[in-house]
């Protein structure tokens, strides 16, 4: 390895987990706070730590005071994880600028992949589906257009351009919503993003979000972790992944990858990166068709579950390609990806409250008791702790729970999830564990009867009731 020293440019859970993939690297770490994050436990994990002057998000985004505090500490890298910087390729340029390696796809790449429009029409120059849809950027009345010329009783996507996590997006199933939709598109974009450019494609009715992880070097070599699931969505944000995809035909999931490291190879893909697809029924019978939606060129916060099942230490491989190691130095090869053991999932543990109308709110407050599952086959990343005080300032994920079984039965991943959230004990704030205790108990989910709107149909089913004690509920959930 030539490189000596990691700045990690992020927070939380995933900052923890950059600074533990360095450390087994025998690199140094460098981790950054606000003023009001002090108490994160990232802050502990690793070699030096500085403080950024400013609060909240906006105080990771300062692209100057992030290259500084590199500079000062003599890191000759930085790993922005996801989210805040990491998709950002003006601070990708400062960072090749400055002499300092960034630990992610190129700056093209990011160019590439950060225009959801541009990402739409590589793939179709790939010969890769993709909705019906407008590339560029989108004005109320050619939207209004184009939702004139989808056949009878569909629907359109308002998407941001520069998008990602759901902002931005809006399903519009009637002409008379366009200019409301849009407008309230553009500004929530703008806010998120600083780009209120949207474009507009055909919806897809009771679709699967499937997403392949691609992973590639900087000789032109490019390869596949396999896929995910990533259906269980609110407001077009995931809150359970898994991997590989149960539900759907072999055939089905060789088509979705090919086309994604095709795409990858006709682009010049290189380090890590997610393409992320629609799965649809085109006979009525079973998920045959895809379509390509777009790709994150970035570390995704569900990497935990194609690590479980493939064995590959997907952050140590970032790192050590961006270093300038083979996919073949890292024990990967092109025609012969890692075999899959068994099933992983995801369970995004997050502080919220949920009203019996399914309406969400960040719930604040000190946590007074933390107690993570323990066990074979059980993983969580996290940051918190008992007396940690939870902000808005930030996401309101405080967890990730990742359960593995070896088994070829997708149940006993199932068993073991809800065992684990079962015993999982936070205590002084409200957290989603038991909607998520529920979700793995109800029947269609186990069944595989899935897709991106099945929160919005069973949600009155899924929302906790009150309970004098959680664990009680937690038990007769596993009987």
């Amino acid at each position: 390895m030539t490189l000596k020293k990691i700045l990690i440019a992020n927070r939380g859970e995933i900052a923890i987990r950059i600074a533990r993939a360095a450390s087994d690297l025998n690199i140094g770490t460098v981790s950054i706070y606000s003023n009001d994050d002090f108490s994160s436990l990232h802050v502990q994990a690793t070699d030096e730590t500085f403080a950024l002057s400013g609060n909240g998000v906006s105080a990771y985004l300062d692209i100057d005071k992030v290259i500084r505090i590199a500079k000062e500490s003599d890191a000759d890298s930085i790993h922005p994880g996801y989210g805040f910087l990491a998709e950002n390729p003006e601070f990708a340029k400062r960072c090749r600028k400055e002499g300092i390696i960034f630990i992610g796809p190129s700056v093209e790449m990011l160019e590439l992949f950060g225009d959801k429009g541009r990402a739409r029409l590589a793939a179709k120059n790939s010969k890769v589906p993709t909705p019906s849809g407008l590339e560029g950027p989108v004005t109320i009345e050619s939207a209004k257009e184009f939702f004139s010329t989808l056949p009878e009783g569909s629907g359109m996507m308002l998407k941001a351009i520069a998008g990602g996590g759901g902002k931005g997006t809006r399903a519009i199933n009637n002409l008379s919503e366009i200019e409301r939709l849009f407008k309230r598109c553009q500004s929530e974009a703008r806010r998120s993003f600083g780009n209120g450019d949207l474009y507009a494609e055909q919806l897809i009715e009771n679709a699967r979000h499937i997403e392949v992880q691609i992973i590639g070097d900087h000789f032109g070599n490019v390869t596949h972790l396999w896929e995910r699931e990533c259906s269980i969505q609110r407001r077009y944000q995931k809150l359970v992944e898994i991997a590989p995809a149960p539900f759907i035909t072999e055939s089905l999931r060789d088509e979705i990858i090919e086309s994604a490291v095709k795409l990858a190879n006709s682009v010049g893909y290189s380090n890590l990166g997610t393409f992320e697809f629609l799965t649809y029924k085109s006979n009525q019978a079973e998920y045959d068709s895809f379509v390509f939606i777009e790709g994150n060129p970035r570390l995704q916060v569900e990497h935990t579950v194609t690590e479980e099942v493939t064995g590959v230490d997907i952050v140590q491989s970032q790192i050590r390609l961006a270093d300038g190691a083979t996919l073949s130095e890292i024990g990967l090869d092109v025609n012969n990806p890692p075999k899959v053991r068994g099933y992983a999932i995801q369970n995004r543990i997050n502080c919220e409250t949920i009203s019996n109308s399914g309406q969400i709110k960040p719930s604040t407050g000190k946590i007074t008791r933390y107690s993570a599952p323990r066990g074979p086959g059980i993983r969580t990343d996290s940051f918190v702790y008992s007396g940690y005080e939870t902000t808005t300032a930030f996401d309101s994920l405080i967890a990730k729970l990742i359960c593995h079984s070896n088994s070829s039965n997708f149940l006993d991943a199932v068993d073991r999830s809800k065992q684990a959230l079962g015993e999982f004990d936070i205590d002084g704030v409200e957290t989603n564990l038991e909607f998520h205790l529920k979700l793995m108990s109800h029947p269609e989910f186990i069944s595989g009867n899935i897709n991106t709107r099945f929160l919005d149909h069973n949600l009155s089913e899924l929302i906790p009731k009150e309970s004098p004690c959680r664990r009680d509920v937690a038990t007769n959930q596993l009987q």
